[in-house]
């Protein structure tokens, strides 16, 4: 199938695009009355995930308001726990928690050996049905959260402010954080490539708690993994390579290494500049990112300028997929983020003139 717009796709793979792209983390979500209205129908979160046609009514609604260049899968980073049994429910208010928690070598060694694509085969059905809705309009992005992301959520068995749990499981233990890690990575490598079989054009690697890590440890248990994953995806479907994303929230510090694994795109978050990043690593992997999101809550002249000044310091030419920080947060005007969208496309033209 051709793409009509595939300015996403080439931007990460650093070919010359005519705007730069841009697409936001958590676009389907809760600043949306539409994503509100469908999460109720469904009853709650984990069946509005569970449910192919939802997921993929949700998964347009942003793109039925706002010209954005990529599609991103509506699921939650936590379905692999959920699937190696876990037991992943959401409490209103809460977030995610489990009923089931990971606390010593004997329960990595209890975790079952399951077929991740059969598990979560209402994923995959659900990108083969987003991928027949968008038909051809923009790609579609997959993901998963990183194996050290999951593995502290398994083993807080929720969020937490400090990580102080699976911090001392991983100083304590880290024989059996290695193994914990290592299921992980298998089963994200697997699921991942369901997602690029099933239709997933580009793929995402949230790893949203790296950048509590020292150093040491952030090179040992989060990037050694997901340098691991990069090397064992797909690399090419339908005619296209399929570019892979790396996104450590707080991992400003890192970026050489993190680009050094092959990934196509490093994430950024808003704590580093994105000139000062693209000269620290070079033609490497593009770049994406790196508006703060709750810049969105100001005016709409207020967020025009800051898109010019992130376009400005990125500067000419390819290799930059623009988007938020992090994700977008749930009180967010919906026509701030059209001035966004806008202010990206329009202000952009220039970068990309021979």
């Amino acid at each position: 199938m051709t793409l009509k717009n595939d300015r996403f796709l080439r931007a990460l793979l650093k070919q010359p695009v005519d705007v730069t792209p841009v697409w936001m983390m958590r676009q389907a979500g809760r600043y949306l009355p539409e994503y509100r209205a469908t999460r109720e129908k469904a009853g709650d979160f984990m069946s509005l995930c569970q449910n192919p046609q939802l997921a993929c009514e949700v998964t347009m609604q942003p793109l039925r308001r706002y010209p954005f260049d990529a599609a991103i899968l509506f699921s939650d980073i936590l379905t692999i726990p959920d699937a190696l049994g876990l037991g992943l429910y959401f409490e209103t208010g809460e977030g995610p928690r489990f009923r089931k928690v990971i606390r010593s070598a004997a329960d990595v060694d209890s975790l079952p050996d399951v077929n991740i694509a059969a598990e979560l085969s209402y994923v995959t059905d659900a990108v083969k049905v987003i991928r027949r809705e968008l038909d051809g309009s923009v790609p579609l992005i997959g993901f998963s959260g990183s194996p050290w992301t999951l593995a502290t959520y398994m083993i807080e068995g929720s969020g937490s402010k400090d990580f102080r749990i699976a911090k001392q499981f991983m100083y304590d233990q880290p024989g059996a954080m290695h193994q914990l890690l290592q299921r992980l990575a298998n089963a994200v490598t697997d699921y991942l490539n369901a997602q690029i079989e099933a239709g997933a054009q580009a793929v995402q690697i949230f790893d949203t708690w790296g950048g509590i890590l020292t150093p040491g440890a952030y090179a040992e248990f989060s990037l050694a993994y997901m340098e691991q994953i990069v090397k064992g995806l797909i690399k090419e479907r339908e005619g296209r390579q399929v570019p892979v994303i790396l996104f450590t929230k707080n991992g400003g510090l890192w970026l050489e290494k993190i680009a050094q694994t092959g990934c196509h795109g490093v994430g950024l978050d808003w704590t580093i500049g994105i000139g000062e990043a693209r000269q620290r690593i070079g033609n490497l992997a593009a770049l994406q990112g790196n508006m703060d999101p709750t810049l969105l809550y100001a005016s709409p002249a207020t967020i025009r300028k800051e898109v010019g000044s992130i376009l400005a310091d990125f500067g000419n030419g390819s290799g930059h997929v623009f988007n938020l920080g992090h994700g977008i947060t749930p009180g967010v005007d919906p026509e701030h983020v059209a001035a966004f969208v806008e202010a990206v496309h329009e202000l952009s033209i220039g970068y990309h003139q021979e």
